[in-house]
Parts: structure tokens; C-alpha cells; sequence
């Protein structure tokens, strides 16, 4: 039996506690695993669900090496760890993906870099690294033109849409958190992002490709299967074997991209671990991108993937937790997810519904009449 085996009973750590930690708690503890979370903050989302949390920095070396000591293998569940501290970790324990996927996917220069080595088409770049550059760049890219911090920044955080030559000097203030990338603007007819697992013997399984509506640079909503032609979702699937490859994959990665009038894909970015856009697995597939998550960094073979129905799954933030909750009486087709967060801020992600259904623009529709989400980025 290979040594890459982890058997129920063993110990998964999961560095991050938020609500991919928690997801991925769940599945493992449906497998039979005990699960340790390392995160700085008690009584996290994962935390809540995990056999034991470790509270303390992603970088605190004490935590790491017991994390490390208490767990047969060892994931994470979001991006923004220190590489160094991931690095040193994999020297005394077992982390099938290793550390340089999050050294290349945390740095949006190394990113580009790697999908361009890799052979898929991303959006015309530069890399910004002080005002004069921005000015040239900006010559040669046109408007409108994003300009993006290389490292942090999620939901749209670290992000300028530069559309005319005044803006120029409110972006550059972006350049005070390190260098930045500028990118063209695609003018895409749909978002469009696929979820895919790679287990340690180099099987990789594709979900069904999501269509994804952002509203206020924060995913919204998740339709899929996604209203495509099968040409586009075997280039998609191409792209993602490209990608996977390339960055000797193991585990998850979702891959988001823009798809434009006339069929053109441009990869626009990656996430190393299970996404925001694939919780419709949970529901709608055979299994979720939690559970083949699993099997990938525990060495068991990965299911070959269904869509059981198609579906619908809806972001809830911290504006919609209470009319959601009221709507729960009225909604025996609704699947709640909620992460167990203690403070329902303005725009926090804090769970999601899922609703399986044959019939997408009816349920859109329905979907519609509670006014509990409002679909334009005012």
C-alpha cells in the first residue's frame, strides 16, 4: 500500500479556518479523519467543526511544527500563507501539494508568467513597478486598462479600472503596496470558471463549468452548467489539463476565466484549493469539490465526476443572513449553508443557498421575488 495512503482514523491539518476549511472539515469527517485547523482566530468557521484548533499566525513556526507533528498529512484552504513558512513546513511533513503552486498563484507577475509558460491566452499585461511605468503602460495597453497589486487583494480589493488619463493618478496610488500588473480590459459576454482535482497518481476530474455573475467584484451567484457549446467546454477542459500539468497540480485548483463574443478564453485567475464557485457541487454532484479534495491529498482514486441536476448556488453576505433566515419556512428546495461567522458585516460572505432545478429562468425568476438580492452593481 502506498505511503501517500491516508487511512480514516488518520489526521488531516488544514492551515485556515474560514469557510473552505470548514467544507473541507466536514467531508473529511464524513470519511472518518480526524482533522486539526491551524488559524489565528477562535472559534473559526472550521474550527467549529474541527476535532482540534490550533490558535495561532499561518506563520508561527511552534504552531506549524505541531501541526505538524499532530497530522499524516496537511492542506490549506486559502492562498495568502507565507511561502517561506509552507516551505520549511514540507520539509517535516507530509503536504502532497507542496509549496510553490502558493508561491506562483499568491503573486500575480509569477501567475501571468506561469499561464503564458503554460500555453493558455491571459489578457495583454506589463508589469508596473513605479508611476512611469503605469504613464508607458498605459500607451501601450490602452483604456481601458485594470491595474492590479501583484500580491493580497481578493473580491476586488487591489484592483483599478483605469478608463481615462485622470485616473492615472488615483491607481498609482496602488504601486504604494508593491509592484502591480496592468492588463487590458476584456470585454467578455460571460465569466465562466471550471474546478478541477488532481490526485497523487495524476488522475485529474473536472466540475462542470460554472457561469458566475460578480456584482461589486464579489461572485454573486454560480449557474451551471454554464450555457456553452460543447466546443467551449472541451477548450476549457484543455485549458485546465495545460494548466495542471504545467504546475505539477495535486488537490484542487479552480481556474477563472472570460469568455468573449466571438469564443475567445483568456484565463483571468487561479485559486489553489476548492472555490467560491464550485459550492454547487455539494448538492448537484455526485460529489463535492470538498470530498474529491480529500481524496486527492489522502491518495485514494478520485470518483469520476456527474452532474446529478443543474443548479443554482447564491452568495449570502452579511445583508442577506436575516431575510434568508425569514425565507427558510417558505423554501423546501433551498440548501442553506451558513459558515458559523460571528459578525454579519456588509458584503462578509457568511453562507450560500443552492437550489437544483431543471428550470433555470423560472428559478432565477422566483430567486427574484424575495428582493432579498438585487442583481446590478449600483
Amino acid at each position: 500500500m502506498s505511503s501517500s495512503f491516508i487511512k480514516p482514523g488518520q489526521t488531516i491539518g488544514i492551515i485556515g479556518g474560514g469557510q473552505l476549511g470548514r467544507m473541507m472539515t466536514l467531508s473529511a469527517k464524513e470519511a472518518g479523519f480526524r482533522v486539526i485547523v491551524l488559524e489565528p482566530s477562535p472559534q473559526s468557521p472550521a474550527g467549529q467543526v474541527a476535532d482540534e484548533e490550533i490558535v495561532a499566525s499561518y506563520h508561527d513556526r511552534n504552531a506549524l511544527s505541531e501541526l505538524a507533528r499532530k497530522s499524516d498529512v496537511i492542506t490549506y484552504e486559502f492562498e495568502n500563507i507565507d511561502y517561506q513558512s509552507l516551505q520549511w513546513l514540507a520539509e517535516k511533513a507530509y503536504i502532497p501539494q507542496g509549496a510553490e503552486l502558493i508561491k506562483i498563484t499568491q503573486d500575480r507577475i509569477l501567475e501571468k508568467q506561469a499561464l503564458t509558460d503554460a500555453g493558455v491566452n491571459v489578457a495583454p499585461y506589463l508589469v508596473i513597478r513605479e508611476r512611469k511605468d503605469l504613464e508607458q503602460g498605459i500607451q501601450t495597453i490602452g483604456y481601458p486598462a485594470v491595474l492590479k497589486t501583484a500580491r493580497g487583494g481578493y473580491d476586488g480589493k487591489g484592483q483599478f479600472v483605469i478608463k481615462t488619463q485622470e485616473e492615472i493618478e488615483a491607481a498609482a496610488r496602488l504601486l504604494e503596496h508593491g509592484p502591480c500588473v496592468l492588463e487590458a480590459w476584456i470585454s467578455f459576454a460571460k465569466e465562466i470558471s471550471v474546478v478541477m482535482t488532481k490526485g497523487v497518481t495524476n488522475e485529474l476530474t473536472c466540475f462542470p463549468v460554472g457561469e458566475n455573475l460578480h456584482l461589486q467584484n464579489i461572485l454573486h451567484k454560480t449557474i451551471a452548467p454554464a450555457k456553452i457549446s460543447a466546443e467551449i467546454e472541451q477548450k476549457v477542459h484543455q485549458i485546465a489539463k495545460q494548466i495542471a500539468d504545467h504546475l505539477d497540480l495535486v488537490g484542487t485548483l479552480a481556474v477563472e476565466l472570460f469568455l468573449t463574443e466571438n469564443h475567445e478564453i483568456y484565463v483571468n485567475e487561479l485559486a489553489p484549493r476548492p472555490h467560491n464557485s464550485g459550492h454547487y457541487t455539494i448538492e448537484a454532484c455526485n460529489i463535492s469539490q470538498f470530498g474529491q479534495h480529500i481524496r486527492a491529498i489522502c491518495g485514494w482514486p478520485l470518483q469520476q465526476i456527474q452532474l446529478l441536476r443543474p443548479a443554482i448556488m447564491i452568495n449570502i453576505l452579511g445583508q442577506h443572513v436575516q431575510p434568508v433566515i425569514e425565507e427558510i419556512p417558505k423554501k423546501p428546495n433551498w440548501s442553506v449553508h451558513l459558515y458559523g461567522k460571528d459578525e454579519a458585516k456588509q458584503n462578509r460572505k457568511m453562507g450560500h443557498i443552492t437550489v437544483l432545478t431543471d428550470n433555470i429562468v423560472e428559478t432565477t425568476k422566483e430567486l427574484k421575488t424575495t428582493n432579498i438580492w438585487s442583481e446590478t452593481n449600483e
